[in-house]
């Protein structure tokens, strides 16, 4: 994908959700893929657990108090919309509390990985609908900021 100039950045937040839900994506594939493999510590993976979930967590309670507030005031026939995507939001969040405790304890890699599995599908149903639904309104918004509407800053750009 092309470096956006700042100016650019400002007018794509849709295009910027899209890139944070690709890195969220790519981190759960990490994630999944170090379960069980002898490489990679325990606790190693613990940490990417929770520094994963705190990510997502951070990215739906951002979009709830920024980006579904101003879209709401803004483009109201989406407020249906958005209230399906804050019960994801709730859905997902017991997903992931459900991850942090089996990535905590001595569940078997199975069972994580089964969990990790059931998470992303929820959030692959939950992100196209969220991108086919709202990516056009973002990409309309000219003021605000990644963070302040959704949730977390746009992450570096990927080398090659």
């Amino acid at each position: 994908m092309p470096a956006f100039t700042p100016d650019e950045r400002l007018r794509a937040f849709g295009n910027q959700l899209i890139e944070i839900h690709l890195w969220l994506r790519e981190e759960l594939a990490r994630l999944r893929d170090g379960v069980g493999d002898p490489g990679v510590r325990p606790r190693d993976l613990r940490t990417h657990c929770l520094a994963f979930c705190a990510a997502l967590t951070r990215h739906h309670t951002g979009e709830d108090a920024g980006a579904f507030r101003v879209l709401a005031e803004q483009v109201p026939e989406l407020v249906p919309v958005l209230r399906e995507l804050e019960a994801d939001h709730h859905i997902v969040a017991e997903a992931l509390r459900r991850v942090e405790e089996l990535s905590g304890g001595a569940a078997p890699p199975d069972e994580v990985r089964a969990e990790l599995d059931t998470l992303a599908a929820l959030l692959e149903t939950h992100f196209v609908y969220e991108e086919k639904k709202l990516v056009r309104a973002l990409n309309a918004l000219t003021e605000g900021s990644t963070e302040g509407l959704l949730g977390v800053p746009l992450p570096p750009p990927q080398d090659g």
